[in-house]
């Protein structure tokens, strides 16, 4: 005889920021969450971003004060709550006389210095290049620009940790799982969900529709409802190519068509450029970047930098579909990066809320957000917000200082290569010590995989951390696959398969 059906208060589909940013509110608040996840965590437009926690300097130009000043302060809070992954970065502004005028790129600096509260980050400035190494870098037509600080975040590792924190607090996560279809019965939702060839009924009291750039197709094909609110599908793409400077810094430069691009170091031995904005059309899960968008992230840095950057400079390239919502704005690039709620409930009926938009930045107050607009429509009591001084898993260092806890770790496990010890207190904090365990040599790490890898790492993400395959270690639970020599994807894909 088969069992009861599993009942639950939220079924969220999409294991992207936002789809496990709301299940780790949730679970903490004392609901019972299932959260299903079509493919892997991040596997998306979360891990195809530009990697920062940032205000959004140029949304200042539409107006877009009440997302602004959100994402600074958010700025503040996840660099407290997650200092292994998340650290300041400085951006370098070159001025030219042909773009946004000096007295424009100023007024706007000070409000992004004075929208919200800056504990952390120093003010903006103007400078003068030729004592600052971008001079090194950069064309002698640029003599003068700004600098303003922001935030680096590991994009899939944020998607990450929520997700182990939300089962640390009795979520039910499934990755490769998906919802077949849901219908209201009884007051509750009826629905069907599958991994591979296995399906089975689930109940929920509400469900949170985060699939983002499907949301739409999950409204109307699994739960057959109307959509009167509409996603707008705008591609961004990436590429990286070999670091094209030294230095810690960023650049964020201006474009004749308004847009700007980032140059950012990447993992060491990286510069990582974008982004586009394209409007797409086609199916997110296969989305790639286009030679005319890499003609135009190529042509972006050259304007600027002395040392021009070709196609056949690209060692690799990223693209993720923005799920924005639909403000009928002119242009990709003008629309909204803001996050819209929709809320469907009627009498008898069980709730449904929808994420349309929003930005990495702010997934913690957009759940926030969707918990105080779903709970009361649930019958339920809000409850006390309680993500904003919560560490996230191996968040926990002391005052929230990277660089001391490094120091112990390395001084515990002195065995370990530093760039290893740094690489794992970056990615896992104070985690780490439980990759390490009771090592006390390279050996007792087990299996070398190559680049770094070693299978007490492997068995860790296995464990703790959702991670089936070769792509979600070397490129979402870390980037090793731009540093792992040939053959460490394979050996990694027998030992995954043993």
């Amino acid at each position: 005889m088969p069992g009861p059906t599993p009942e639950f208060d939220l079924l969220i589909i999409g294991g992207g920021i936002n789809g496990t940013g709301i299940a780790r509110d949730a679970a903490g608040r004392g609901l019972s969450v299932l959260l299903v996840e079509q493919h892997d965590l991040a596997s998306h437009t979360s891990s195809a971003s530009t990697k920062l926690v940032h205000g959004g300097l140029r949304y200042l130009e539409y107006y877009q004060f009440r997302l602004v000043r959100e994402a600074l302060r958010e700025r503040e809070t996840l660099l407290t709550i997650a200092p292994h992954i998340i650290w300041p970065l400085q951006f370098v502004l070159p001025h030219s006389a042909d773009m946004r005028p000096a007295w424009m790129i100023r007024a706007g600096l000070f409000l992004y210095d004075h929208l919200a509260k800056r504990k952390r980050l120093p003010a903006s400035r103007a400078v003068t290049f030729g004592p600052h190494p971008a001079a090194q870098v950069l064309k002698l037509a640029y003599q003068r620009g700004f600098t303003y600080s922001d935030c680096w975040v590991e994009d899939s590792r944020l998607v990450v940790l929520n997700a182990v924190d939300a089962a640390a607090r009795g979520a039910d996560i499934r990755t490769r799982t998906r919802l077949v279809s849901a219908r209201p019965a009884g007051g509750v939702w009826e629905a069907i969900v599958e991994n591979g060839q296995d399906s089975g009924t689930v109940k929920a009291h509400a469900i949170v529709n985060a699939a983002g750039p499907w949301v739409g197709e999950v409204l109307s094909s699994k739960l057959g409802r109307n959509q009167h609110n509409t996603v707008r599908m705008v591609k961004g793409s990436h590429i990286i190519v070999k670091r094209l400077y030294h230095g810690d810094f960023a650049f964020i430069l201006q474009n004749p068509d308004q847009r700007i691009v980032f140059a950012i170091p990447y993992e060491h031995d990286f510069t990582l450029i974008g982004t586009t904005d394209i409007p797409y059309d086609g199916d997110p899960a296969t989305v790639t970047i286009s030679p005319d968008e890499t003609d135009y992230l190529c042509a972006s840095v050259s304007a600027y930098f002395r040392l021009a950057v070709t196609p056949a400079d690209v060692v690799r390239s990223y693209s993720g579909v923005r799920p924005l919502y639909d403000d009928h704005a002119e242009t990709a690039s003008a629309v909204t990066r803001d996050y819209v709620l929709d809320v469907q409930v009627s009498a008898g009926q069980p709730a449904l809320l929808s994420v349309f938009g929003g930005k990495i930045t702010t997934f913690r107050k957009l759940a926030e957000h969707a918990l105080e607009k779903l709970l009361p429509a649930m019958g339920r009591a809000v409850g006390t917000p309680w993500t904003a001084t919560a560490p996230l898993p191996g968040g926990d260092m002391p005052h929230a200082a990277f660089e001391p806890y490094l120091a112990q770790f390395q001084q515990n496990h002195p065995f370990l290569p530093a760039a290893l010890s740094h690489r794992l207190v970056r990615a896992y904090g104070t985690r780490a010590a439980t990759i390490i365990g009771n090592a006390a040599s390279l050996a007792d790490l087990g299996q070398d995989f190559g680049g770094g890898l070693y299978q007490a790492e492997v068995d860790y993400l296995i464990a703790h951390e959702w991670a089936r395959t070769a792509e979600d270690i070397l490129w979402r639970r870390s980037k090793l696959g731009l540093h792992a020599p040939a053959g460490t994807a394979s050996k990694l894909t027998g030992y995954l398969q043993s």
